[in-house]
């Protein structure tokens, strides 16, 4: 299992939804994928499993028979997990060479402060380490919904949130905003996209804060925001990727800086015969500014939209003429093969040779 990535975030933050679309974006670019279900909740998966840990133990039998609420559930099933690991690297080692994608469960305990994941995670690491070259072969996706970019408060609690992840996880670590395609339908967000991503100077946000609710204009509370504004700061880790994961561009993007995060940039086996789409990835022709992502989804959204709505017809057009064309020539292959043979024979002598 030479290169994967370990795909966490809050519940609704869209990592099942991620893994179907980077596992469907991996196919079309030629790189053999596959996603391996760790959630014992997830009992309706919308991609193809290669492995699911629901056929090591099950959400509802645990809560049945150690009555158990689904928080304990999960953490049990990960510890149960961890102490099967067999189970699990014999799963992996029939993948192959294949990129794999790690659905993980949406508890945030278990990335932030419960070690059950993260062990497991470093074994893994271990049998990669073995086979390509020590190099970092895996990376850590935390995914949280850009709706957090609405409230300051929200954004400075997930802001914590992966700071704790990362510290807690210890791996090459990428965060990550999904459904920037969304961003536009919720109300004007006070700074350009870039303050968000790049976590500029917090304090900025102290006053947005106390608007959002009366009960932050305390100087308690002004106290404490000023303290967390500062923590975060101080360690100076925390940063965005953006993604809209229905949008080619923006998917491209978001695999070239995994890539370069987990060693695949150096370490994957691309060769002459590359298609365009691989040559795009490794040339990085692709490579989004947060300004571009800025106009695209909110400065100039319908804009694009409309060119989008244009480009699509005009290759649906395409395709049109194009079929009736090739159901032609399927037709006088029909009309060849219906001809008669000429008489005596094909003109084609077999000999058969004594067994």
């Amino acid at each position: 299992m030479p290169f994967a990535q370990l795909v966490l975030g809050s519940p609704g933050s869209g990592k099942s939804t991620y893994c179907n679309g980077m596992q469907q974006f991996m196919s079309a670019i030629g790189r053999k994928c596959s996603v391996v279900n760790l959630d014992p909740a997830n009992d309706h998966t919308s991609y193809p499993c290669a492995i699911d840990v629901r056929d090591l133990i099950k959400l509802e039998d645990i809560m049945e028979e150690d009555d158990l609420g689904p928080n304990g559930a999960v953490l049990y099933a990960l510890e149960e997990l961890e102490h099967n690991m067999e189970w699990l690297e014999a799963g992996l080692s029939e993948l192959g060479e294949d990129y794999v994608l790690f659905d993980c469960p949406g508890q945030v305990e278990l990335y932030t402060h419960h070690s059950s994941l993260r062990n497991i995670f470093f074994r893994l690491q271990k049998l990669g380490y073995r086979a390509c070259f020590h190099l970092p072969l895996h990376c850590v996706l935390h995914l949280s919904d850009s709706y957090c970019l609405t409230l300051p408060s929200l954004y400075i609690s997930n802001l914590i949130l992966s700071l704790r992840a990362m510290l807690q996880m210890d791996l090459p670590h990428l965060n990550v905003l999904t459904k920037v395609d969304k961003l536009s339908t919720y109300s004007p967000l006070p700074f350009n996209l870039d303050f968000y991503t790049e976590v500029q100077d917090l304090s900025y946000l102290l006053p947005h804060l106390e608007e959002e609710s009366s009960a932050m204009r305390g100087s308690k509370f002004e106290g404490l925001n000023t303290a967390i504004v500062e923590l975060v700061e101080s360690f100076g880790l925390v940063g965005f990727e953006t993604l809209a994961v229905e949008d080619k561009r923006s998917m491209m993007h978001l695999l070239q800086v995994i890539d370069r995060a987990g060693g695949y940039a150096f370490g994957g086996a691309e060769g002459a015969n590359d298609t365009v789409w691989q040559v795009a990835m490794r040339e990085g022709v692709t490579t989004m500014d947060v300004k571009d992502v800025q106009e695209r989804w909110l400065d100039a959204k319908d804009d694009y939209d409309e060119k989008e709505s244009r480009e699509w017809a005009e290759q649906a057009k395409i395709r049109d003429k194009a079929e009736p064309a090739a159901d032609s020539e399927m037709g006088d292959d029909d009309e060849l093969g219906n001809m008669p043979i000429p008489a005596g024979g094909s003109g084609i002598k077999v000999v058969r040779k004594n067994q």
